[in-house]
């Protein structure tokens, strides 16, 4: 078997045989690739060829427990054990515990979180309430209503599903599936006790209701399920902090002008405003902002020193149980003359205190804290003049703050030429902000009517050739077919998205640069002239691969 870095190995002598590299940058990159790949080899050979396999899930479970977020709690969790505890969504016995395409993993087994509660709440009764990929179902919605009279707490498990998110696919909005906001309508109306208990991979936007309580298990892994039971029993004090902003709607977002785009090209205007810098620059109110993560126990901070790259503080864990705070760190510049976001995180620190400890907490500042990317010069630069340091516990949370002069050189503003990203109001960039951002004038959107190298497969809707149209076709129906059945395969999407000049770039031998532009021909009309020449540089391409393989065996 070859090693894993025998691919890339391979991508460069193709890259050469086609003509795209040089010999001597062949040379280079094989020089810093080949060391990594024998000694990537060594190390897989030692691997044992066994594994404790309960080991293996205790860890996954902790590394689970340390991700989960506590978003809302009005103090009915940790529950209770005399508790009368129901649990509700089809997410309890069937986890969204991974993603497809890159995360894909094998699990040595899957919890689920009915199994999971009722080791501590065995009689938990549960009901289905939603299935995946179906409309709302008023019969299974009532079960589930049934199910939760006279109980001290409902457990509704609900998220993104396989189809909301993927691999190769983009979201098209931020909204729960509708079935399940159905039900998370009819059953927080009827039983005022609701405990959300989320999964999924990326924000989305959470309806308002009158949940009690709201917890956040991302994509948990196999044993995301025992780790949440851990945390809604207290067993566990969680400790995740959002790793993202998640909005009130769809609107809200920075992207939301611009995205997904016209037919050939998507605009990035929002530039460096993304996530909580834009919020925050903006003065856009979120549902929780970047950073954020509740905790069973509260905490207090003080003491903020400054010296030199060095900053200092203590934290003090002021409530009854013990947890973990995870503390940021934000600079913030008071000159103006960059255009910057109003703060940016720059480190951060978890530390365990019992109740009642304190802890002096140090987080150091790296050479490249405070400094920015000129682009009249080319390099990296640092504004001098005075900067905020903040502490918090999340973007929105400042807890200390102090002042800091930072030698650098002068700066020059383009307040007047960029307006918008200097008030982080992106929403209304003008075509000739982004085109003096970009430094270059805005490439055209529109499709023009001929596939290019650079035109996606799934663009050959519009080609002039049958036989392109007809495997257009064939990618979306198998396409639409993985989503009803709420299986998205990633890699249809992958190969429905992909260049056309990528094609060359992932089928190695059997497909060159010649052959796309070929194929290119080909769609756009020339049906024999294209075939034809795509027949012969694929033979050409066959007898350089033949010789090639010759002089390296």
């Amino acid at each position: 078997m070859p090693s894993p870095g025998y691919g890339c190995a391979q991508a460069l002598v193709d890259a050469v045989n086609q003509g795209e590299i040089a010999e001597s940058v062949l040379d280079q990159r094989l020089s810093e690739l080949l060391p990594v790949i024998f000694s990537t080899g060594e190390a897989v050979e030692k691997l044992p060829k066994a594994f404790d396999r309960e080991a293996h899930h205790a860890l996954a479970r902790k590394c689970a427990e340390n991700a989960i977020v506590l978003l809302e709690n009005d103090g009915i969790l940790p529950l209770k054990p005399d508790m009368q505890i129901a649990v509700v969504g089809d997410f309890a016995v069937n986890p969204r515990y991974q993603g497809a395409g890159s995360s894909l993993v094998n699990p040595t087994k899957v919890d689920n979180l009915l199994d999971a509660i009722r080791e501590s709440y065995p009689y938990a009764p549960f009901a289905q309430g939603y299935r995946r990929g179906e409309a709302p179902n008023e019969k299974l919605e009532k079960e589930a209503i049934a199910a939760c009279e006279n109980v001290d707490a409902v457990l509704l498990c609900i998220g993104l599903d396989e189809v909301s998110e993927a691999e190769g696919m983009d979201r098209a909005h931020l909204n729960l599936p509708e079935n399940q906001k159905s039900l998370l309508a009819a059953l927080t109306a009827a039983c005022p006790h609701v405990v959300l208990v989320l999964s999924g991979g990326a924000p989305f936007v959470i309806p308002h209701c009158q949940a009690r309580a709201i917890i956040h298990g991302y994509l948990g892994g196999q044993a995301g399920a025992s780790a949440m039971a851990n945390a809604l029993t207290g067993k566990v004090n969680p400790s995740g902090k959002l790793s993202e902003s998640w909005p009130h709607a769809l609107e809200d977002t920075p992207c939301a002008p611009w995205f997904p785009g016209k037919e050939k090209t998507a605009e990035y205007r929002e530039g460096l405003f993304v996530g909580y810098r834009y919020y925050d620059t903006a003065g856009v109110p979120l549902r929780y902002p970047f950073g954020y993560g509740k905790s069973y126990t509260n905490f207090a901070y003080s003491q903020l020193s400054v010296n030199g790259n060095r900053v200092s503080f203590t934290v003090t864990n002021t409530g009854l149980r013990p947890g973990d705070e995870i503390a940021q760190l934000y600079i913030s510049s008071r000159s103006g003359k960059v255009y910057r976001p109003k703060k940016e995180l720059k480190g951060f620190a978890k530390v365990h205190l019992e109740s009642g400890q304190r802890k002096t907490v140090t987080i150091e500042l790296d050479d490249k804290a405070f400094r920015y990317y000129n682009t009249e010069t080319g390099s990296f630069e640092v504004e001098g003049g005075s900067y905020d340091i903040f502490i918090g516990a999340s973007s929105t949370d400042m807890r200390l703050r102090s002042t800091v002069q930072i030698a650098g050189s002068e700066a020059i503003s383009r307040e007047q030429e960029l307006p918008s990203y200097y008030s982080g109001k992106i929403h209304g960039v003008t075509d000739e902000e982004f085109a003096a951002l970009l430094g270059r004038p805005i490439p055209e959107s529109r499709w023009s009517g001929k596939i290019g190298i650079n035109d996606a497969l799934c663009q050959l809707y519009y080609a002039k050739s049958a036989a392109a149209r007809l495997l257009y076709k064939v990618l979306k129906k198998r396409m639409d077919k993985a989503m009803t059945a709420g299986n998205p395969d990633t890699m249809v999407f992958y190969i429905f998205n992909m260049p056309v000049r990528a094609i060359a770039k992932n089928a190695g031998k059997f497909f060159s640069r010649e052959m796309a532009e070929d194929f290119v021909e080909l769609c756009n009309g020339k049906t024999l002239r294209g075939a034809g020449k795509l027949a012969i540089d694929f033979f050409r391409n066959q007898r350089i691969a033949k010789k090639h393989g010759k002089k390296t065996s």
